[in-house]
């Protein structure tokens, strides 16, 4: 990949450009201002392709990163640019003037970064490559767990559906025992009772039997 394979690149907040840099001559930069204006606001990463180039951009947070590429240069290498350039003008800017700066005021101080950034990407290409493809998989690791984190979750709301239901169920069987106890002590007073009486009117037999035998206990 050549040194050429990125021609241009600027970082703008909203459609103000702040800072740009290119080494070439070209109606890009025109275009590339023309794209700017058409980007959605929504965070995400945008790629048009024009005459055999690639004008990419990254949005996020009100600012937008853009790299021009020769179309041969793929998408790994713009796209690990733009990261690069996201995090080194957030690092430098968050939180600064860069939220009132006016057009092209930090192109003196951020313009330089932007070179040094061009010239990375294009001279260290497997190291860009490998970083791309260990971001690639963080986020795919990142989708997983998303989607298990949603199933663990309804999990529990299941699992916790689950739980309310046995201590319905508990207090269920406690209220069940406690009825079935009170039940139990009634049956077993009225079968003292039937007891009592029955042994009541044995004695009274026995007392009968008794006297009509021995009267007045003389026998």
């Amino acid at each position: 990949m050549g040194q050429q394979s990125l021609i241009y690149s600027f970082v703008a907040r909203g459609t103000v450009i702040l800072a740009e840099y290119t080494e070439f001559t070209g109606n890009f930069t025109s275009v590339a201002a023309q794209c700017l204006q058409k980007l959605p606001a929504s965070n995400n990463r945008f790629t048009y392709n024009c005459d055999g180039h690639t004008f990419n951009y990254l949005v996020e947070n009100g600012y937008t990163y853009c790299v021009v590429a020769i179309e041969s240069a793929g998408r790994q290498t713009p796209i690990a640019y733009l990261e690069r350039i996201k995090e080194e003008f957030n690092k430098r800017y968050g939180g600064g003037k860069a939220a009132t700066a006016g057009a092209n005021k930090l192109t003196k101080e951020f313009g330089p970064k932007l070179k040094a950034q061009m010239q990375y990407c294009v001279d260290h290409p497997e190291e860009i490559s490998k970083i791309a493809k260990v971001k690639a998989q963080v986020s795919e690791v990142k989708g997983v767990m998303m989607e298990n984190i949603e199933k663990v979750l309804d999990r529990g709301e299941k699992i916790e559906l689950l739980v309310d239901k046995t201590e319905n169920l508990r207090s269920q069987a406690q209220d069940f025992r406690a009825q079935g106890t009170k039940i139990k002590r009634k049956m077993w007073y009225e079968n003292m009772k039937i007891k009592l009486i029955v042994f009541g009117i044995i004695c009274c037999i026995l007392l009968i039997i008794i006297l009509s035998i021995c009267p007045r206990f003389k026998c």
